[in-house]
């Protein structure tokens, strides 16, 4: 804008309008016009009586949050405003303390509770005030005007699951000048500061719900088999694609062993945000390696085969344990999913070895044991939705 124009626009504000400058999060500034400030007689010229921040309606009902505390944290405490005597005495004067009615906390609970709906079905909010004043003092080179400055500065919060979730700051500023006679209406002029960082949060929140994990309110579990065999030298478990010898492509190794197949499981998938909701679309991924995958020349018959077809099979059956926790567990969460599916993860990496090792020990030269295991894995992958070998 033209700083001419400006000039003349400022100039044409009526007596007791101020300009407030709200700086916000990211280094920009909003340029705010705040009307109705209101200079005048006071009903109590000295100024000595408590401060009453009266309601007011606001502009807006919020449709993503609620104000469910308030916390003062400020540093001094004792007073919001350090306001000038009017009229003012012949000695210099020094600034009097005068402090909201009830203590800043409970007026500011108190105004915010009369002034926005109340909907506990929505996101409870907890705001902590972290500066919160007006002081005033002669203007530079006069002595017949009064400058005041005005600053409200505030952090947004809210607890989702046991856990507390920043969300985003505030702080704004604001400078007015009146006669050194006449005193201002200090009340509003909180109040003013105060409807300003409220239609500020109101605004960031309706932009940032649908798109913002920090204001997220649950997470959409979707698991999913990849059984995409599109790779060379990976095969990705698909009961109606079992193993032959040509898949077992690794160098054969000295030892007892006719064959060995290299199996195990991974997950992958991204968050996205949408509608403010967290979905998590993981796709589970049961594979064996071919160039780590061996037989010997002596071992390419159909026993050897199953036996080795079997590994694959108990990687299978504990990624179908891995998905049931995964989805009944009350910790997997918007906040708690991250960590507690790596945990899940390896909780069943380790059975997955377990179950491997358990297995050749009792199969081990032992032809009953491996049809007792054939059976063992067919009913459990046939009770779980998966088709048998």
């Amino acid at each position: 804008m033209n700083t001419n124009l400006l000039k003349q626009f400022f100039s044409r504000l009526p007596v007791g309008e101020f300009v407030a400058g709200a700086r916000l999060r990211g280094g920009s500034w909003l340029l705010l016009v705040v009307a109705a400030v209101g200079l005048g007689a006071a009903s109590h010229p000295s100024g000595r009586e408590p401060i009453v921040l009266r309601s007011t309606p606001l502009a807006f009902t919020p449709r993503e949050f609620y104000i469910a505390d308030v916390v003062d944290e400020r540093h001094d405490r004792t007073a919001v405003a350090y306001l000038l005597p009017t009229p003012l005495p012949a000695s210099t004067p020094t600034p009097y303390p005068s402090d909201l009615q009830g203590g800043a906390r409970t007026a500011i609970q108190q105004f915010i509770r009369q002034s926005l709906p109340t909907d506990k079905s929505l996101r409870p909010l907890t705001i902590r005030v972290q500066e919160y004043h007006v002081t005033e003092a002669l203007l530079p080179g006069s002595k017949a005007q009064v400058e005041g400055r005005v600053v409200l500065a505030m952090h947004f919060e809210w607890e989702r699951n046991g856990k507390t979730i920043p969300l985003t700051d505030y702080r704004g500023t604001a400078r007015y000048v009146r006669p050194a006679q006449q005193p201002i209406e200090t009340a509003a002029v909180l109040r003013q500061s105060l409807v300003t960082g409220l239609t500020y949060l109101n605004t960031w929140i309706n932009q940032e719900a649908s798109r913002s994990s920090k204001l997220a309110t649950n997470l959409k579990l979707a698991l999913s088999d990849y059984t995409q065999n599109t790779e060379d030298d990976t095969i990705f478990y698909d009961p109606a694609r079992p193993l032959t010898w040509a898949d077992f492509r690794g160098a054969p190794r000295p030892g007892k062993a006719a064959a060995v197949v290299y199996s195990s499981f991974a997950y992958q998938g991204l968050p996205t945000i949408d509608k403010g909701q967290v979905h998590l679309n993981l796709s589970l991924k049961v594979f064996v390696v071919r160039s780590s995958s061996w037989v010997a020349p002596t071992g390419r018959d159909a026993y050897n085969l199953n036996h080795e077809q079997r590994h694959f099979d108990i990687v299978k059956l504990v990624v179908e344990r891995f998905k049931h926790r995964v989805k009944n567990d009350p910790l997997i969460n918007v906040d708690y999913y991250q960590g507690n599916l790596q945990y899940q993860y390896l909780q069943s990496f380790r059975e997955m070895n377990r179950l491997q090792d358990q297995y050749d020990a009792e199969t081990h030269g032992n032809p009953m044991a491996q049809e007792r295991w054939n059976r063992t894995i067919d009913d459990e992958l046939r009770a779980l939705g998966v088709k048998a070998k």
